[in-house]
């Protein structure tokens, strides 16, 4: 058994919304992200994936929906499962934000505008000199290659802070457990045809940098590919 849950009361604050949170080791920053998403809905879900630190007790003790992987899965299978439940529990919109602070949740009503009249509203860092190069590079190229291949044009195709409306998530589906699940949500936007739109968010760097690296970009570029085979 992977998958351990301490269900909380959830009542709705705004339109049925479900904020998903992925969290790995976040004991300093998800007391705070769970905090300030309260201002918008009761219906948060935590997953803890295989913490080894104090993240679950202070999630349970936020009151919030807590899953938790008894061994790390990956982001992908994280979110995979968050998203699982808000869709069975009849979410109306669900938000994807990460655990570690990096997602300003105060843009939560941003997004929920765009999305009135759109599938999916994506987000995009306003790249600065803090953002790596080699990142920076990589990214624009994932972003090009995604353009190329499913038609969806981003500007910033790593970035997982997301909105869409719950009966969309089977069209948007991933299958992948690793970062690689950002990209491959965007090619099936493409190959679904659904709506989206873009919102700017303040890009911020911490020193224990989590994201993508450049073996996960040289990943998401080969499934990239793949994924457009498949296609066919």
């Amino acid at each position: 058994m992977l998958i351990k849950v301490t269900k909380k009361n959830t009542e709705n604050k705004l339109e049925n919304v479900w904020v998903i949170i992925p969290a790995h080791n976040e004991e300093k920053n998800i007391g705070n992200v769970i905090d300030k998403c309260k201002k918008y809905t009761n219906n948060i879900v935590v997953v803890d994936d295989g913490s080894l630190d104090n993240t679950s007790m202070i999630a349970e003790k936020k009151g919030v929906v807590l899953i938790k992987h008894l061994v790390n899965l990956g982001k992908g299978a994280t979110l995979k499962t968050g998203c699982f439940y808000a869709y069975r529990n009849k979410a109306n919109i669900i938000v994807l934000l990460d655990g570690d602070g990096q997602h300003n949740p105060d843009l939560i009503p941003t997004f929920l505008k765009k999305l009135k009249d759109s599938d999916i509203v994506l987000s995009y860092r306003r790249f600065n000199k803090k953002m790596p190069v080699i990142f920076r590079v990589g990214n624009n190229f994932i972003n090009f290659i995604i353009k190329l291949f499913f038609n969806i044009k981003v500007k910033d195709s790593q970035c997982g802070y997301r909105v869409f409306w719950a009966k969309n998530f089977k069209k948007i589906r991933w299958r992948a457990h690793d970062y690689s699940m950002e990209s491959e949500m965007l090619a099936n936007i493409g190959k679904s045809k659904l709506r989206y739109k873009q919102v700017p968010i303040e890009t911020l760097y911490k020193d224990d940098y989590k994201g993508t690296t450049v073996l996960d970009g040289i990943k998401i570029v080969y499934y990239i590919m793949k994924w457009w085979v498949v296609k066919w």
